[in-house]
């Protein structure tokens, strides 16, 4: 795949972002390709365990800027239709019925976080920052918010989607949004060990814990609560605040609500 390089080792699958160069940011290329990887991982008989990870010194950026301008000039219909791939490719993500654990060896923002919280494990290095930068555009975390608000709660999710505020791989940990925070020589071996432990458990169990876990946690993910995300970032987005605050952080201006 184009943007992605997808490895197997014995029943681990890799899927890595490899576009470093605009650090993993996606676009709607990067969300089809992702999509499809994870449908396959969740299919193969050999595939036992998925690792996301990233190349370069950022783990995902959110949305790659040339995406972004295309989406600035976005109908109202377009942007419904391009949240929902993105809504598509985190669901898939969410219930792919292996484990999966996310090896975050950088920043990771906006629609970044959103990939770390669909993923079933998080394994952080110390050093990076984490910022759901949103509303700092003018926009809001709509179609990512029933994965984050699950993995960092409710009362995090206040602080943090509304103040756009960074915050560092320890306050990640003390949340629960990542599972351990280490230096940047032991997150494959932090890992490895995580992993070990996923494969030593029965597959047919796993996949049916995964079934349990998303039957019992909370409102069900379905379709009518996709539907309201979908809609909502569309509404944001074709807003003339939404469309200003786009236009603002592509122009390397201030928005207007700041002059």
């Amino acid at each position: 795949m184009a943007t992605l390089q997808i490895s197997q080792q014995g029943a681990v699958l890799r899927i890595t972002l490899n576009r470093p160069q605009v650090r993993n940011a996606f676009n709607d290329e990067v969300i089809q390709e992702l999509t499809q990887a994870f449908q396959d991982a969740g299919q193969r008989t050999d595939v036992r365990a998925v690792v996301l990870a990233a190349e370069g010194p950022a783990f995902c950026a959110g949305a790659d800027l040339h995406w972004m301008r295309r989406m600035a000039d976005y109908t109202r219909a377009e942007n419904v239709a391009d949240a929902a791939a993105l809504a598509t490719m985190l669901h898939t993500i969410y219930t792919c019925p292996k484990p999966t654990v996310a090896r975050i060896q950088g920043d990771v923002y906006a629609g970044g976080v959103g990939l770390v919280a669909a993923c079933d494990m998080a394994v952080s290095v110390d050093s990076a920052n984490y910022c759901l930068s949103e509303v700092k555009l003018g926009l809001v975390p709509a179609t990512i918010s029933p994965y984050v608000i699950r993995a960092m709660g409710a009362r995090a999710a206040h602080r943090y989607f509304l103040s756009a505020e960074r915050f560092s791989a320890a306050e990640a940990l003390r949340l629960g949004f990542v599972h351990a925070q280490v230096p940047l020589e032991q997150l494959d071996s932090t890992v490895d060990a995580m992993l070990q432990g996923l494969l030593s458990a029965g597959p047919a169990a796993l996949r049916a814990c995964k079934a349990l876990l998303h039957e019992v946690a909370e409102q069900e993910i379905d379709a009518a609560l996709i539907a309201r995300t979908v809609e909502g970032i569309a509404d944001i987005r074709t807003s003339p605040e939404g469309r200003e605050g786009v236009q603002s952080f592509l122009q390397k201006r201030q928005p207007s609500w700041l002059l």
